[in-house]
């Protein structure tokens, strides 16, 4: 019975037009009222202590963050001091987006914000030297993603601050991951580049210069910095990641007028966008923990457990179970409303069958890395085909994407056989 009224009413508050959090949290009400004898009031105490959770507070600063970033052209600087190291390889620039957005991701946090800032710079450039529009937008698409896994990643931070995952230890547990998966993004520019019947960039670049690479190295010094007060900070103890994410909203304010071309107007504006965001990511999360409280008082994930061992499936048949749906799901929903929603369910589902709760993280964020790029929902994908103004649509950077995609995939399946990729880390520094 519980089972089906979770699914009846969410069906039906979504179905109604419902903010996905008001959906959410009135489902947890329902089920709390007529399935637990009226034990409401226990979803407001769920509710008041979410909000006043101090690693909470890390979420509204890392999106300050990587606003101010956007606002100030800090990404301009950054692609152009790394242009000159891939002139000379086959796909030339297009590795220059993806290793920007590996490097714009260990500040922002943020697949969407990382591909914004990214792409504004970009698109026009390659565009005007002749790239092929469909796979400048493809890598940057796929690029955007590492700012959900690399660290400081606003997935992994709300997922440890929901779940009671240490937060420090998903850091460290994204960083081998996504330096991998953006390896396998740099390898597959490379062979389509080298080996494609269509020509997606120049045949012939500037030629690689030791000095003009160097100096757009130099160009980028104040970037580290960032990375240092940001992540630096957590791994050697000096601050948690809400200490560390004020201090990194400080120093981007000061790079940003001293370095970039922030003003105060922009900061403002910077703010508001932020609070904003924040303001939708706060409602889904009430209406989370409204219904993991009342998800969890029923012991539902306990149930689905059982009913799922009675098919003899086995653990990793649950987790491929699992992975189907958030693929499924990662169709219709951006990734923060996916992770929010399926949480309840599935954390205590997985862990229970053995699986650590830090590579459950890294997994689910693969999986909305992923939805990021998969259509008709891909975030990615919109924003870099509005910054192109049409002239690449959905459809065609979604084709573009779907390399890339099938590399996050390898990526799950990688992680799933070799679990201590993302491990190793957090048990070497714990």
């Amino acid at each position: 019975m519980s089972w089906l009224i979770l699914s009846g009413s969410l069906i039906v508050l979504l179905g109604t037009g419902a903010l996905l959090g008001a959906a959410l949290g009135l489902t947890g009400f329902i089920l709390l009222h007529f399935q637990a004898n009226g034990a409401t009031a226990l979803a407001i105490n769920s509710a008041w202590n979410l909000l006043t959770e101090f690693t909470l507070s890390a979420v509204p600063l890392f999106i300050m963050l990587g606003d101010i970033l956007l606002a100030s052209g800090v990404s301009t600087r950054v692609y152009n001091g790394l242009t000159p190291l891939f002139r000379c390889m086959p796909g030339q620039l297009l590795h220059t987006n993806i290793a920007v957005c590996t490097l714009f991701g260990a500040v922002s946090g943020s697949s969407t914000s990382t591909a914004a800032a990214i792409g504004s710079v970009s698109y026009p450039e390659l565009k005007k030297r002749g790239y092929d529009p469909a796979a400048v937008v493809g890598s940057l698409a796929a690029g955007g993603t590492l700012g959900l896994l690399i660290p400081p990643s606003l997935s992994l931070l709300i997922y440890g601050a929901t779940q009671d995952v240490s937060i420090g230890r998903l850091f460290l547990a994204g960083l081998l991951p996504g330096l991998m998966i953006s390896s396998g993004f740099l390898l597959w520019i490379y062979l389509r580049s080298r080996f494609g019947s269509s020509h997606i960039a120049p045949e012939h670049g500037e030629g690689f210069s030791w000095r003009d690479t160097g100096a757009g190295l130099l160009q980028i010094w104040p970037l580290p910095i960032l990375i240092f007060f940001v992540l630096g900070t957590i791994y050697m103890g000096i601050a948690t990641p809400t200490e560390a994410a004020a201090m990194g909203v400080g120093v981007s304010i000061v790079i940003g007028f001293l370095w970039g071309d922030l003003t105060w107007r922009e900061l403002w504006n910077a703010f508001k966008r932020s609070s904003i965001m924040f303001s939708c990511i706060a409602m889904i999360l009430v209406g989370t923990v409204i219904l993991a409280q009342a998800v969890s008082l029923l012991g539902l994930p306990r149930g689905a457990v059982d009913m799922i061992a009675e098919l003899g499936l086995g653990r990793y048949g649950v987790l491929l179970m699992v992975v189907l749906v958030y693929l499924v799901l990662g169709c219709f929903f951006d990734g923060i409303s996916l992770l929010l929603m399926t949480l309840p369910i599935t954390f205590p589902m997985v862990v229970s069958l053995g699986f650590d709760p830090v590579w459950f993280g890294i997994i689910v964020t693969l999986l909305m890395e992923v939805g990021m790029i998969t259509p008709p929902v891909g975030l990615n994908l919109f924003v870099l085909s509005s910054i192109t103004k049409g002239e690449v649509g959905v459809p065609s950077a979604a084709y573009a994407a779907m390399p890339y995609w099938v590399i996050l995939l390898v990526a799950v399946g990688l992680l799933t056989l070799f679990p201590q990729i993302a491990l190793w880390l957090p048990e070497v520094f714990s």
